[in-house]
């Protein structure tokens, strides 16, 4: 038995060193082909790779499917449900995306990926008093990111909020300097 479990292990490695070799050079068909050519129903590595790489070749639904089956193998796995959230927003699919983030932040209520994807798609939802817990978090945590950082003022903005969201814009150009949209937010409270 142990003869066939590394001949198997060795037969998969080859399949995604070679797939990985295809997305490097931009060749995701074979990237996919390489994949398929050892899938496993039960395999939650080779199926959250096809998630991504048939993602990256444009086929969304399959995309979609490859990350469910992994995420019903490993329910408590992060990256299959931020993986999923490639493909289904793709597809317009929001609210499957809101859900598996929501499954996200209930296993890892800090994760500022989804934290910060929750506060973008509410204030694109224009929820600003929504969007701005999730984004308040990722500033506490990451006060140098100039992303959240701006987001949150604009969100703070929009919420009327205009002492704090002057302070956020201002902070915002701390990290760079002359930015376009913390300056435009500046001179909208002026």
């Amino acid at each position: 038995m142990p003869a066939f479990a590394q001949t198997d292990y060795a037969t998969q490695q080859a399949a995604f060193s070679k797939s990985y070799e295809y997305e490097s050079r931009g060749n995701f068909t074979d990237a996919v082909t390489t994949m398929k050519s050892i899938y496993q129903e039960d395999s939650y590595e080779i199926n959250l790779r096809l998630g991504w790489v048939t993602y990256l070749l444009g086929q969304f639904t399959e995309s979609s499917a490859y990350y469910q089956k992994a995420i019903k193998l490993k329910p408590y796995a992060i990256e299959a449900k931020i993986g999923f959230a490639n493909p289904a927003s793709a597809l317009g699919n929001w609210d499957q995306v809101v859900t598996q983030y929501n499954e996200v932040l209930a296993i890892d209520p800090q994760n500022t990926t989804v934290n910060y994807r929750m506060g973008s798609i509410l204030y694109g939802r224009k929820d600003y008093a929504k969007a701005e817990k999730y984004l308040e978090k990722v500033v506490n945590l990451y006060p140098f990111d100039y992303d959240s950082m701006v987001l949150y003022a604009w969100t703070e903005y929009r919420l009327g909020k205009l002492r704090e969201a002057q302070v956020l814009f201002n902070k915002a150009l701390l990290m760079r300097p002359r930015d376009a949209s913390a300056t435009e937010g500046l001179g909208l409270i002026k």
